[in-house]
């Protein structure tokens, strides 16, 4: 299973030949260094290392810069280890995007980002409650009422709140 390491740029749409707006997600793939090869004589399994995105020298500890030199590249924001690749290749070599046959089906996995605990507003665009004034105390953002007191007595499952 070959691979390689990309980051995405933003979002675009296109147009089929029917006409139909196709909604896509722009990535930037490559061009990835060979920072390592694995061997199962060595390590006893065998892999590449590929490094992506160049880091500033002095954002890197002296270990990482004698790994990359070895390499001859400079040190890499993003190192990840890749088996099952077909071809052999070398420390220093660099894999780039052609890697890949065009209409072949690729696999593609992300990280999202994370947001941790945040309020109804933001998680799910509430409008928050009427005016900034007249009164209003501290409830701007505030998502409003839960449910009812008396009956049924409890929150329905699924209600949209902060998290």
């Amino acid at each position: 299973m070959s691979g390689l390491i990309g980051r995405k740029i933003g979002m675009t749409s296109i147009f089929d030949e029917n006409g139909k707006n196709i909604p896509c997600t722009v990535i930037e793939c490559g061009p990835c260094v060979v920072t390592q090869v694995r061997t199962n004589e060595v390590d006893g399994y065998s892999a590449i290392q590929l490094g992506f995105d160049d880091k500033a020298e002095k954002r890197s500890i002296k270990a990482e810069l004698g790994h990359f030199k070895k390499a001859g590249t400079a040190a890499k924001k993003k190192v990840v280890e890749f088996k099952g690749f077909d071809q052999e290749y070398k420390l220093g070599d660099v894999i780039a995007v052609d890697l890949f046959a065009e209409g072949e089906f690729v696999d593609v996995v992300g990280v999202s980002k994370g947001r941790g605990f945040q309020g109804v507003v933001k998680r799910h665009g509430f409008g928050g409650v009427g005016q900034a004034t007249h009164g209003q105390h501290n409830r701007l953002r505030a998502p409003g009422s839960v449910g009812a007191s008396s009956y049924p007595s409890r929150v329905f499952k699924g209600m949209r709140m902060a998290g």
